[in-house]
């Protein structure tokens, strides 16, 4: 069975027609398309999706900033699952995503899906307003495009779980995108593409929001895309505008500044390359 749907068979009249769209996107470069691949074949990967919750292998996150469910494990994904990740991953898609985006530096897929994967939250989860990790937690190389390719039939409205947009100042979301199936989204990721959906998630207990994440790195970066504020890599969430109590913050400025001493610098990268890279 194709992965494509008819509309999208033709992935560089896609990606040429479609550029100037990405580019011009506010409140950062991305796009959304609807019955992007078959619906046959997606539907038989929705039959293969789990419940996360019940999986030991699955990751539980459970705070103010975050309550969902999440699992990169490759190896334990159902057969129409792993063939969807390896076209995702292909050649072929990575040279659509390079052509759509205009990105200049060879993208690369992540084999260890590193905070990507399957993911699930359920009735009152949340995902507050973040930017990603900006760098691989032990791969020489820079996160760039993120692609969410959403499963969730006969979505209501009601339900919630949009993603939301923000602009830089967080002051408010510029686009909101309902996680309907067959929904994809690409976005360029830096330290500036603040998204996520903050309210609680209103659907009956029986559902939950069912999403494929998969991250694209590669070698650089323009400078324009790095706050070198953030010394450390890792999710940063981002307090809405007028809204008291948002998201729990770490006071780390004692800890940022024992960051940006060259030695500890070193001392990371090298923690990352030899012994962190060993345990995964």
């Amino acid at each position: 069975m194709d992965i494509l749907s008819n509309n999208y068979k033709d992935l560089e009249y896609i990606a040429k027609k479609n550029l100037e769209i990405y580019n011009k996107n506010k409140p950062f470069p991305h796009i959304v398309f609807e019955n992007f691949f078959s619906e046959g074949f997606l539907e038989d990967v929705l039959k293969e999706f789990p419940d996360l919750s019940k999986l030991k292998d699955s990751e539980k996150y459970n705070s103010q900033n975050e309550v969902k469910f999440s699992n990169n494990r490759y190896s334990t994904f159902s057969k129409n699952t792993k063939k969807f990740i390896d076209f995702l991953n292909s050649p072929k898609f990575l040279l659509f995503l390079e052509n759509l985006t205009s990105i200049k530096e060879k993208l690369v897929p992540d084999p260890h899906l590193m905070g990507g994967g399957l993911h699930e939250i359920k009735r009152g989860g949340v995902l507050k307003i973040h930017t990603d990790f900006n760098r691989h937690p032990f791969l020489p190389l820079d996160r760039r495009l993120n692609l969410l390719v959403y499963l969730n039939k006969d979505w209501s409205n009601n339900y919630g779980g949009e993603l939301e947009l923000w602009d830089n100042d967080m002051k408010r979301p510029e686009k909101k995108v309902s996680p309907n199936f067959n929904k994809i989204v690409i976005f360029s990721t830096n330290d500036f593409s603040n998204h996520g959906h903050p309210e609680p998630l209103n659907c009956p207990d029986g559902l939950s929001r069912k999403s494929i994440a998969l991250y694209y790195f590669s070698s650089g970066r323009p400078e324009s895309e790095i706050n070198r504020k953030n010394f450390k890599n890792t999710t940063r969430f981002k307090k809405r505008f007028g809204i008291k109590n948002d998201i729990f913050e770490k006071n780390e400025k004692f800890k940022d500044f024992v960051r940006s001493f060259k030695i500890y610098q070193f001392l990371k990268n090298f923690e990352k390359k030899y012994i962190r890279k060993k345990k995964n």
